[in-house]
């Protein structure tokens, strides 16, 4: 264990967290970014045949051009187009080093990691929101047949799959198991699928469903995962199910309790958004700054690539008045 003095350290190696760091560079401040997984973690743990719903111009960063041989970037690609900004600007990234708490003392903060411990004048919490699965709460749900992330489809061919959700990621889950052969099952707890759907992507489920590829049950929840089927709850009724696996994709939220741990405060409301300047990016405790999509609590299609990558300069324009 050591201890190292920095000017600014930046927490996630997302597209923001590797946005705020080429920021950095330009002012040749002394900066670190810490990330606890793969860069670009969360991108990494998306479904493998992935397709924003963003233009590539639209998720670029400092204005490098992100080239796509689709109208819509893949996984892969923005996988890639991440990678090379973050390696050719030969950013100081520190990867697979999970930071345990932030503390702020007088002036400065101390960082503890798994691997180190840090001081910076300045910390910037870029980690997105996509480790901690909204949960079923329902008995069951700790089997190995159920995934709160999907990856792809092949395992789930030829097996008896229920598909939780009607956002993005539940959608595009049950088409392509559909598509790969598996009996897919949505449980969706409202009337309808989602209206934010990728609008290429909508059409096609409605269809599906329509014609009965795919069955849906509107207006009903999971009441019991057992180890050969589940139990629904329908507004005709309680049903079971034959299953296999169930895939809940029911959202994701922010770490909460790492915020509050370094002082931040929320919102008096479900949302429970982080409190911060809109025009600095600083949250209530002072050089503490949130970027990204965090800045939305559970709130999580508030913010996203597209409209958050200005939160990089926002934040290096008020450090420079301040370091």
């Amino acid at each position: 264990m050591n201890t190292e003095d920095k000017d600014v350290i930046i927490i996630g190696a997302g597209p923001i967290g590797i946005a705020c760091a080429l920021e950095c560079k330009k002012r040749n401040w002394n900066y670190l970014v810490i990330e606890k997984g793969a860069l670009t973690n969360s991108l990494f743990n998306y479904p493998l045949n992935m397709t924003f719903f963003s233009t590539s111009e639209k998720l670029e960063i400092d204005d490098i051009p992100f080239i796509s041989n689709n109208p819509k970037p893949t996984r892969n690609e923005a996988l890639e187009y991440y990678r090379r900004v973050a390696t050719s600007n030969k950013l100081n990234i520190n990867l697979y080093e999970d930071v345990a708490a932030i503390e702020k003392i007088e002036n400065y903060f101390k960082v503890t990691t798994s691997k180190s411990h840090y001081t910076a004048k300045k910390v910037i919490i870029a980690t997105g929101f996509y480790d901690i699965p909204n949960l079923l709460n329902v008995p069951g749900e700790d089997l190995p047949k159920v995934f709160h992330y999907y990856k792809e489809a092949h395992p789930f061919t030829l097996q008896n799959i229920a598909v939780v959700g009607a956002s993005n990621s539940a959608v595009d889950a049950a088409l392509e198991i559909y598509r790969k052969g598996g009996n897919v099952t949505m449980i969706v707890r409202s009337e309808s699928i989602g209206e934010r759907v990728k609008y290429w992507v909508r059409p096609d489920i409605l269809n599906r469903i329509e014609e009965g590829s795919i069955k849906a049950y509107f207006n009903s929840e999971i009441k019991t995962i057992e180890e050969n089927h589940i139990i629904v709850e329908t507004p005709e009724g309680k049903i079971k199910l034959t299953n296999d696996y169930v895939i809940a994709l029911t959202g994701y939220q922010p770490n909460f309790e790492f915020l509050a741990k370094a002082g931040i405060e929320f919102s008096k409301d479900e949302r429970h958004i982080p409190t911060y300047n809109n025009k600095t990016m600083e949250s209530n405790v002072e050089g503490l700054y949130l970027a990204g999509v965090i800045c939305g609590g559970m709130e999580t299609h508030r913010w996203f690539i597209e409209n958050s990558r200005i939160h990089a300069k926002m934040i290096a324009a008020h450090i420079e008045k301040t370091i």
